[in-house]
């Protein structure tokens, strides 16, 4: 019943400990270990666990074997987490930087994506006239008013392996709109022709679209004339006149949204409820800052939800993996904990010296995972379906804040894996572990 008992105020730490440590922020855990630095200089029982970790760390390169079961494993697991965790963020962060504050995009009211969305020239007439749209030099509204259609290419490398690249028709105003775009290769495409400009995103991904290079789509021919980057999810896509677009994909006269340029932010408002009042239209109005941040939580939650899905699988086994390192290191330092207690070692310092040296193994495990993380995948290009289903081309980001997770992960699976090998040992009978060979 006693064993019961202790079972599960252990199991109670080791929640409560959880519950604290997923909210405790980096300054919270400074302060922390700057408290268990004090108590470990000032008093006695503090230098007397200092003493009790020395002699265990001395020892580590002895049991190096055991010990790299507790670093691998948890570099492991660091690893993935992070990995999955900078893959997520990247896609996120790649979508929310396409848009801002001060353009809006209408689509058709009820359409979750600008593929299945539709409006008639009529329609986006209207929009583009509505009060808060900015007025150019010309007095005429800055807008565009674009088609989005999906195309099968080859993907660079694997030549029968085609995948959805975007077509977005823009208007003319689009280089107002998103002055984020920049040609970087070539020219602007001439607006009429069958000619088109590609994503940096797109041309690493796919075959055939360096300048100059010529391609059949929707049965047309057509041109690639220039490069662009914006650095953001539009260099997944290949840009054409709006016209062009619609009479190759037979699209009549409709598009699939209508972006304009605001006032300011602050006409958002303004420019929302005038459409909404409007009998004519039935239409959904957001800036493009929040319709693109939408575009990407689906996607975004599932990577994430799967990271630490995999994270926890893998932390059990590092947890067990830790449990029987340090088990294993405390039976065969029975007797030099059973010395230190004889001579007035107090049960405390021996607990806390078996966790600090399980959480220093482990924060050597976590550094390593996220450290090769860090190096391999902050940056890397990769490319994944959007809300389209067509490719979006995003960086992975490995951002401090992922890096603190990681680390964080990792002190929580050393002192789990630390917490009851720390008991038992404090509670080892001393003329039991003396008589041990």
């Amino acid at each position: 019943m006693k064993s019961f008992g202790t079972g599960l105020l252990m199991l109670l730490i080791v929640a409560v400990f959880l519950m604290v440590w997923i909210a405790m922020p980096s300054q919270g855990v400074v302060v922390l270990a700057a408290v268990l630095g004090l108590w470990m200089a000032l008093t006695r029982r503090g230098r007397q666990t200092w003493q009790v970790t020395r002699v265990g760390l001395s020892t580590v390169t002895q049991r190096l074997g055991s010990s790299s079961v507790v670093v691998v494993g948890i570099a492991g697991v660091v690893g993935v987490l992070v990995a999955m965790l900078a893959m997520s963020e990247g896609f996120a962060e790649t979508l929310r930087a396409t848009g801002n504050d001060r353009t809006a995009i209408v689509l058709r009211g009820g359409s979750q994506a600008e593929l299945n969305s539709v409006l008639d020239r009529d329609s986006a007439n209207v929009v583009i006239q509505a009060p808060g749209v900015k007025k150019g030099a010309d007095g005429k509204p800055v807008a565009s008013s674009e088609l989005v259609v999906v195309a099968n290419l080859p993907r660079k490398g694997e030549p029968d392996s085609d995948a959805n690249v975007p077509i977005r028709g823009v208007s003319g105003d689009v280089w107002a709109l998103r002055d984020q775009v920049k040609i970087v290769e070539g020219r602007r495409f001439t607006p009429g022709l069958r000619e088109l400009i590609v994503g940096k995103g797109a041309k690493a991904q796919f075959a055939g679209l360096d300048v100059g290079k010529s391609l059949r789509l929707a049965g047309q021919t057509w041109t690639v004339v220039g490069t662009f980057e914006s650095h953001d999810a539009l260099e997944s896509e290949l840009w054409g006149d709006t016209q062009s677009v619609a009479s190759a994909y037979r699209r009549g006269s409709s598009v699939a949204s209508v972006t304009v340029l605001l006032d300011s932010a602050a006409a958002f408002d303004t420019f929302k409820a005038s459409l909404a009042a409007d009998p004519r239209l039935k239409v959904d109005v957001s800036t493009t800052h929040d319709y693109f941040s939408k575009q990407s939580e689906g996607l975004t939650k599932v990577l994430r939800i799967v990271g630490i899905t995999v994270g926890i699988i893998m932390a059990i086994g590092a947890v067990f993996g830790a449990l029987n390192t340090m088990f294993a290191a405390i039976q065969a330092r029975a007797r030099e904990i059973a010395t230190l207690r004889a001579i007035g070692f107090r049960g405390v310092p021996v607990v806390v010296s078996v966790m600090l040296e399980t959480m220093l193994l482990a924060l050597l495990g976590g550094a390593i995972g996220a450290g090769l993380v860090w190096v391999v995948f902050n940056g890397y290009s990769a490319s994944t379906l959007g809300a389209n289903f067509s490719q979006v081309v995003f960086r992975f980001h490995v951002s401090g804040d992922l890096l603190w997770t990681g680390i964080k992960w990792a002190l929580a699976i050393g002192f789990i894996g630390g917490l009851f090998p720390a008991v038992r040992a404090a509670r080892l009978p001393v003329t039991t572990a003396l008589r041990e060979l």
